[in-house]
């Protein structure tokens, strides 16, 4: 029998989502699907997600939507996007009667209006008013295949992890979560000057190890500067992407989970430069690891950059505005200047240290 996989919390006997779980349960059960997680009481980590993934057939989001509910499907949907072999011809829908996954699809039509997800989200995160329609879209779905996402490799993967030490007068490493798409000149000239920057400021550059879009220009302005540059990436991502030359380390995973957590624990400093929904899951990843007290993220600040482009549009404005009912104050800043990144984060690194000592 098929399996699918429930995501979402049942919160006690008056949840007003409670009723309509139940028929949701009953129509899949009806319909043939056995049910992982029919309690709403599993949770899931970054090292057990892609595990959760192979084990299913199909995945149903439910209603009241939570920040850990929209990292799991923004992460199915980059999933489909970056070819992982795992959710082939797996469907995945969203029941939103309570419109609570609204505001995660406003933010993925705002980045694929400015061109950094190129894919409609709608033909691959399947929204349903009801139980039965959720139903009905998973059958159509499951008969039509997933919608191909338009990308090609470009070549194997026979890298291997590589590492080299710390420079002396390393003052910390900056991760840098961004687009590996994006071709505007403007995009990727101030990627390759914040790599610069990072460099000049004696500041490691941890990245995706992507070698094109930002990410690509961030490793190589970096590199051009003689920074220490490390990241992570997956096999089938680099046979996409490519890697980028000259980094000075490389932990190859075989999940982007388990790539954003290497990345996380290297890294002393985030920013959320320009991105797509990679970098979308990537932020939601920070905030819940922030909220859980996650050992990895302690101490360590996260700045958005929410560049403003030549037609005056913010670019994260709409990630932003949905981080506002989950997180508090504090736990990200945002700034809207390259010139402010640097120095952002080498404030903030420096209180986080003084606080410790």
């Amino acid at each position: 029998m098929p399996k699918v996989r429930l995501a979402g919390t049942v919160r006690g006997e008056k949840d007003p989502n409670r009723e309509i779980r139940a028929r949701l349960l009953y129509s899949l059960f009806s319909k043939g699907w056995d049910i992982y997680n029919s309690n709403g009481d599993q949770r899931i980590s970054l090292s057990n997600i892609e595990r959760k993934i192979i084990e299913s057939d199909a995945f149903v989001f439910t209603p009241g939507a939570t920040l850990e509910d929209m990292f799991k499907a923004v992460s199915i949907f980059v999933g489909y996007q970056t070819l992982d072999v795992n959710l082939a011809a797996k469907p995945t829908v969203l029941l939103n009667s309570d419109h609570s996954w609204d505001r995660l699809f406003s933010l993925l039509t705002h980045l694929n209006k400015l061109g950094t997800v190129r894919q409609n989200h709608r033909d691959y995160l399947l929204l349903a008013e009801s139980p039965e329609e959720v139903l009905e879209l998973l059958e159509s779905a499951r008969r039509a295949g997933i919608p191909s996402v338009g990308r090609e490799k470009i070549g194997t993967s026979t890298v291997e992890s590589f590492e080299t030490p710390l420079p002396a007068d390393h003052e910390g490493s900056v991760c840098v979560f961004c687009s590996a798409s994006i071709e505007d000149p403007a995009y990727l000239r101030d990627g390759y000057e914040l790599g610069k920057l990072l460099a000049g400021n004696k500041l490691g550059c941890v990245s995706g190890a992507g070698s094109s879009g930002i990410m690509g220009e961030v490793v190589r302005g970096s590199v051009d500067a003689g920074g220490w540059t490390a990241g992570s990436n997956v096999p089938h991502i680099i046979e996409l992407e490519g890697l980028p030359e000259g980094m000075s380390s490389f932990w190859l995973k075989p999940d982007i989970y388990t790539r954003m957590e290497v990345m996380i624990q290297h890294s002393d400093a985030f920013v959320i430069f320009p991105g797509g929904s990679g970098t979308v899951q990537e932020m939601l990843a920070l905030m819940i690891f922030k909220f859980q007290g996650h050992p990895s993220m302690v101490g360590k600040p996260v700045v958005i950059f929410n560049r403003v482009d030549a037609n005056g549009l913010s670019f994260w404005t709409p990630l932003i505005e949905m981080l506002g009912t989950w997180c508090y104050d504090g736990e990200f800043v945002v700034v809207d200047e390259l010139e402010q990144l640097v120095p952002t984060v080498k404030e903030l690194i420096a209180t986080q240290r003084t606080l410790v000592a």
